[in-house]
């Protein structure tokens, strides 16, 4: 009866109340600072993926300069990006724009020579309606002008979070490891040499994993844009840039990159660049996920393809592509934790029975009592 008055004595019952109010509070604050904490979780992964070149020149040159070299040719990427992405879109839309009117012409030409097309267009007036919107295409080149402005502004503030989250990967790059130094001072000793084992395995497994998916990504892209080029495909360079950033999404990205890049060769040399795209999509992601990739992240990563799936959905969630992107780096960096933790904690797992050992007997019931 004490112990009951104990636990639903005043104090008890203030310092619950008082908890949840923290927990409550704290959670509306992280929710509030949603999009710095992103910021920062992206700007941790950016400097654990960079470290690798930047300890790489650091043995030849001060780190300063060092996180130079590497940030410039991060900065020369999108620059080279756009070279190739931008002047095909621009050409290719001014050609849509002036030649709309023809290929309205011969979508005509080609229903009034077939009877069922026929039909159902004198029944909906189709091509008549298709020919009027071709002839006021060239003029909603204005409309296509604003709608870009309203995309500016939203460019201009990606690139204000791209800055900020560059200043925060430089001064992780410059300074994090003094940090962790620092903070394992007020550890001790033992667990400090375990911390800073998990956090060495984690950085490894990061820096992997990244380099990883960026060769097999580099594979993926190059081969289609061979393939492309030889079926004379447009836009061969564009795609292959399409297939490489997707290609680095887990497991679902490379099926939507062959889908996209085969819906634009149905513009081109229809069926045959279509059947012969299939095929190869088909028959490259068997190789790549046979091949390509185990033999790319097999000292990488060592997780479960449904954790990855799961991670991957969780990421995307809350941070859209790139979530994605580092969803599966995460997941491992947090199955290393784990397993440090019950390696700590000395919680083994059960040995498993072999198959050739007969399952236990259930338990004998106990014989009842003699009366």
């Amino acid at each position: 009866m004490a112990a009951v008055t104990d636990t639903l004595s005043p104090r008890a019952v203030a310092r619950t109340v008082l908890t949840a109010v923290a927990v409550v509070l704290v959670l509306y604050l992280i929710y509030l600072l949603r999009k710095p904490i992103g910021w920062l979780l992206i700007a941790t992964f950016l400097a654990i993926a960079l470290s690798g070149p930047v300890n790489l020149l650091n043995r030849h040159m001060k780190r300063g300069f060092a996180i130079a070299i590497v940030y410039l040719a991060l900065l020369l990427i999108p620059v080279g990006i756009g070279a190739i992405v931008v002047p095909p879109i621009v050409n290719g839309g001014n050609d849509l724009a002036q030649n709309a009117p023809e290929y309205a012409d011969d979508v005509t030409e080609f229903v009034n020579d077939n009877d069922t097309l026929r039909n159902i267009n004198d029944d909906y007036d189709v091509t008549e309606k298709l020919e009027e919107e071709a002839a006021k295409l060239p003029t909603k080149i204005d409309d296509a002008a604003i709608v870009l402005r309203d995309v500016g502004f939203g460019i201009v503030s990606s690139i204000f979070a791209l800055i900020t989250i560059l200043i925060l990967t430089a001064f992780m790059l410059g300074g994090g490891r003094r940090w962790i130094h620092y903070g394992l001072r007020y550890v001790p000793e033992d667990r400090a040499e375990r911390l800073e084992g998990v956090l060495d395995r984690v950085r490894r497994t990061v820096a992997n994993y990244v380099a990883g998916a960026l060769a097999q990504a580099t594979i993926a892209a190059l081969t289609s844009y061979i393939l492309l080029k030889i079926l004379g495909v447009p836009f061969a360079a564009p795609l292959a840039l399409v297939i490489f950033f997707l290609d680095l999404i887990p497991l679902i990205g490379a099926t939507i990159g062959a889908v996209l890049v085969g819906i634009v060769t149905l513009f081109e040399d229809f069926p045959t660049a279509t059947i012969i795209w299939t095929v190869y999509s088909i028959v490259y992601q068997q190789v790549e996920n046979n091949v390509i990739q185990p033999q790319i992240q097999r000292r990488a990563v060592d997780i479960n393809a449904f954790l990855v799936v799961v991670s991957v959905l969780f990421g995307s969630a809350l941070l859209g592509v790139i979530g994605a992107l580092v969803a599966v780096p995460v997941a491992a960096s947090i199955q290393i934790a784990l397993r440090e933790y019950l390696d700590y904690r000395g919680i083994e797992p059960r040995p498993e029975p072999e198959d050739d050992e007969p399952p236990s007997p259930p338990p004998e019931a106990p014989e009842p009592a003699p009366a």
